[in-house]
């Protein structure tokens, strides 16, 4: 009798020992999927930013000239567009000032990149 009664013991310690685990390593999880969430947003801002600069670098250089004064979609270029979620980008001429912004479609994949420039 007295071994049983230790095996009971043991099973109820060791099913505590276990919800106590459970219970610790739940918010460990939610953290981890949260954490990766954000750093696969700011990758994405990352990969957003480096392409509108460069865009706007050509621009500036004088490609501008191929573009009617006005709002207008324009096309990214580059391998890195494929690392972009679903968006659109914009270029707005107004006499001698640039704007080109990307913005996606969900407002959860890295938000808006907006580059306003002067040309000379």
């Amino acid at each position: 009798m007295v071994k049983s009664k230790t095996s009971g013991m043991l099973s109820t310690e060791l099913m505590v020992a276990m919800a106590i685990l459970i219970m610790a390593m739940m918010p460990l999880a939610f953290t981890f999927a949260q954490e990766q969430k954000l750093m696969r947003n700011s990758y994405r801002r990352a990969v957003a930013v480096e392409l509108v600069d460069g865009e706007m670098e050509i621009l500036l250089a004088g490609e501008w000239h191929h573009f009617n004064p006005g709002r207008q979609t324009y096309q990214l270029h580059g391998d890195a567009v494929k690392s972009l979620p679903p968006g659109k980008t914009t270029l707005t001429i107004t006499g001698q000032h640039l704007r080109l912004e990307w913005q996606p479609d969900k407002k959860s994949s890295g938000g808006e990149v907006v580059r306003e420039a002067d040309t000379k």
